[in-house]
């Protein structure tokens, strides 16, 4: 594994006005592994995905792609680089069959220019095999996406990213709104994914879905950085903590725990 990380961000911050969205944010991000970032609502997450895949432009520290410092313009310039981001609404057209939304405007052509058409054929073929290299069992190319669940969704989106060359895959909540099992599905291509070589960055609310995945977890709370561990300086109930902000969810407990026995 390469000694320089991916991504390495120093003290990053974002500001909307006197709005702090992100302050002093540290952490990497390396080749075959998953670093998570957590937080509730507010937490400053959004602000961090459109950082990193080009919507936004950091205020302060740096930013550094493969040991190179960067400011991307655009989500265009930060997806060829190799940063692609998977959001929460997919970006699939439930109608469209499986390998059309698998390539979706990138399809292979046949003929030359200005008579060029879809080669079928090997689309329907690359998108079988590119997702069975990830462990994806789709037994037909041709059926909608909208048929298949919401797990095999999230794995059509990390499979299409995979191909067309990403080097950091971003995963925006992909686990929020999936069952315990599909979310099993969905943390098990993650981890897929990791092996193939990428930096994966998983953002989630959810401790018991990062923990057993992430190799590093930083942790947000109010557009502040809560700490930034290796898997091997936290456990998940120090993860919990932090989270919640750490003695906001002491107070809570105690709370609870009066009004539970009624002092």
């Amino acid at each position: 594994m390469s000694e320089t990380p991916l991504l390495e961000l120093t003290d990053i911050g974002k500001y909307y006005g006197n709005i702090i969205a992100l302050r002093h944010v540290t952490t990497h991000v390396n080749a075959g592994e998953v670093t998570c970032v957590l937080g509730d609502n507010g937490a400053g997450k959004s602000t961090f995905i459109k950082i990193l895949s080009g919507v936004h432009q950091h205020d302060e520290g740096t930013f550094k792609l493969e040991g190179e410092e960067v400011r991307f313009e655009s989500p265009r310039e930060a997806l060829d680089r190799g940063i692609a981001a998977v959001y929460q609404d997919l970006a699939m057209v439930p109608l469209m069959s499986v390998w059309r939304n698998f390539f979706l405007g990138s399809e292979p052509k046949k003929g030359s220019w200005p008579l060029q058409w879809i080669d079928t054929k090997s689309a329907k073929r690359v998108a079988k095999e590119e997702m069975a290299k990830m462990g994806i069992d789709i037994r037909d190319t041709e059926q909608p996406v909208g048929t298949l669940s919401g797990g095999e969704r999230q794995s059509v989106a990390i499979a299409r990213a995979v191909h067309f060359g990403a080097k950091v895959l971003i995963l925006d909540e992909p686990t929020s709104a999936l069952g315990v099992k599909q979310s099993g599905v969905v943390l098990r291509y993650i981890v897929e994914a990791a092996k193939r070589g990428l930096g994966v960055i998983f953002i989630t609310h959810n401790p018991a879905h990062a923990y057993p995945v992430g190799d590093r977890f930083l942790i947000l709370n109010r557009g502040h950085s809560m700490g930034n561990f290796a898997k091997d300086e936290i456990d998940q109930n120090e993860l919990t903590r932090l989270m919640a902000g750490g003695s906001e969810l002491e107070e809570l407990q105690a709370e609870l725990s009066q009004a539970i026995s009624g002092v």
